[in-house]
C-alpha cells in the first residue's frame, strides 16, 4: 500500500482509491481493479510512438473502467514504505527525459539480448523511480515493456517470470542496483 500525504484520490477518512463504481472497501476494490485490469489486458493495446503520450494511453486502457484520472500523471506525492517516488511537480519533466533518451537509443533496437537487458533495467528502474500515476504503474510498466521489447526484437516471455525475485530485483534497482533487474530481464528474453 502508498503512503500518500493529503491523498485527494482517496475517499475521505480512508486510503481506498475513489473509483468510478464508487466501491469503499479495499478488498472489494482489488478484485473489482484485478478484474478489469485483466480484462483489459486480454485487448489490443493502443497503438503509439513508445513515446510518453503512448505510455500514458497504455495505462488509460487498463484502468478506464476503474479510475477517471486513467493516463493521467498523478498530483499528489507517494511513497512506499521509506522510498519517495518522484514528486508530482517533476513527473512530467521527468518522463519526457526519460522517453527521449529512450528516443536517442534507438528503443533499444539492434541490441544484443545481455545489453538489451542492461539497457531495458536502467530505463524501467528510472520509470518505477518516477511513478507517474496513482495507481498501476506496475501493470502499465510490464505492458509497455512488453511492447518496446517486440519492437526491439528481444520478445519477453512471461511465462519464465518468477514474482518475487522480480519484485526483489525492483526493490533494489530503486537504490540504483539495476544488475539484479538485468539478470531478471534476461531471463525473459526468448
Amino acid at each position: 500500500m502508498y503512503d500518500a500525504v493529503q491523498d485527494s484520490y482517496c475517499y475521505e477518512g480512508t486510503t481506498v482509491l475513489k473509483n468510478l463504481s464508487n466501491i469503499r472497501e479495499q478488498d472489494a476494490l482489488n478484485e473489482f481493479e484485478a478484474a478489469m485490469t485483466t480484462q483489459r489486458s486480454d485487448e489490443p493495446l493502443p497503438e503509439g510512438s513508445l513515446d510518453v503520450a503512448h505510455y500514458c494511453a497504455i495505462h488509460h486502457h487498463l484502468f478506464q473502467d476503474v479510475y477517471s484520472w486513467a493516463g493521467k500523471f498523478r498530483t499528489v506525492r507517494i511513497s512506499k514504505g521509506d522510498s519517495a517516488f518522484c514528486y508530482p511537480e517533476h513527473i512530467e519533466k521527468e518522463m519526457q527525459k526519460l522517453f527521449d533518451d529512450l528516443k536517442s537509443q534507438n528503443y533499444l533496437c539492434e541490441l544484443s539480448p545481455d545489453e538489451f537487458a542492461t539497457r531495458a533495467a536502467h530505463f524501467l528502474a528510472t520509470l518505477n523511480a518516477i511513478h507517474p500515476f496513482r495507481e498501476g504503474n506496475g501493470r502499465a510498466q510490464t505492458s509497455f515493456l512488453l511492447l518496446l521489447a517486440d519492437h526491439a526484437g528481444h520478445p519477453l516471455n512471461l511465462d519464465e517470470l518468477i514474482p518475487e525475485r522480480f519484485m526483489e530485483a525492483m526493490i533494489n534497482s530503486f537504490d540504483k542496483d539495476e544488475q539484479q533487474l538485468a539478470v531478471e530481464l534476461k531471463r525473459l528474453v526468448s
